[in-house]
């Protein structure tokens, strides 16, 4: 895996990325940036992995669905000027691909806060769009719904997707960012450790 010319790719899609050999880099790097903000998280494991809400909230308003349940807070987070989120998966040609169960991580990154950065470790990266949305159905999200306790044959298996139409359901809502919005500045974090889902 080339980093230079994944970031390459992304770069000449409208993207800013960045680089860092650990989550702990990753993190301190944001916590410099980031001052004096409103921020909403999206749902990610990759977050509550590496610790960002607890570095972020010294110094900055952080709302988080995983920390304060319910649709309620959800929209609050929306309304943030900064959003914090991973992906499902990013190609190496330059692609992000997510998939939502109520769509409000797939809204906050195509449209509304004026930055949007994406921490996204290497077990993310697949080499094409085929690949990305085969990563999203039989590996992010089974393991998704197994940890948000959802009642699916891919939870109960953790093995792939069924396409199930199941009450809960967590595959519903799927983005495709080709490139960064139109007025949104977007930065790919990029980090050289597995994390997440």
């Amino acid at each position: 895996m080339e980093y230079s010319q994944i970031r390459t790719n992304f770069e000449r899609h409208g993207f800013t990325t960045q680089l860092f050999s650990t989550k702990e880099a990753a993190c301190s790097y944001l916590y410099d940036i980031l001052q004096n903000q409103t921020i909403g998280f999206g749902g990610s494991e990759t977050l509550r992995e590496i610790g960002l809400f607890e570095v972020l909230q010294q110094k900055n308003a952080v709302i988080w669905h995983n920390k304060v349940p319910g649709l309620a807070v959800r929209k609050l987070a929306n309304c943030a000027d900064i959003y914090i989120t991973s992906a499902n998966a990013v190609t190496e040609t330059g692609e992000i691909v997510n998939i939502d169960g109520t769509g409000n991580r797939v809204a906050m990154t195509a449209f509304g806060p004026q930055s949007c950065y994406y921490v996204v470790g290497k077990n993310k990266i697949t080499a094409n769009i085929v690949d990305a949305f085969a990563r999203c159905k039989n590996v992010a999200a089974p393991l998704n719904a197994r940890r948000v306790g959802a009642k699916t044959p891919c939870a109960a298996k953790v093995d792939k997707c069924y396409d199930c139409n199941s009450p809960d359901r967590i595959c519903r809502v799927v983005s495709v960012i080709e490139r960064a919005p139109m007025g949104m500045k977007c930065e790919i974090i990029f980090v050289d450790q597995e994390l997440g889902y």
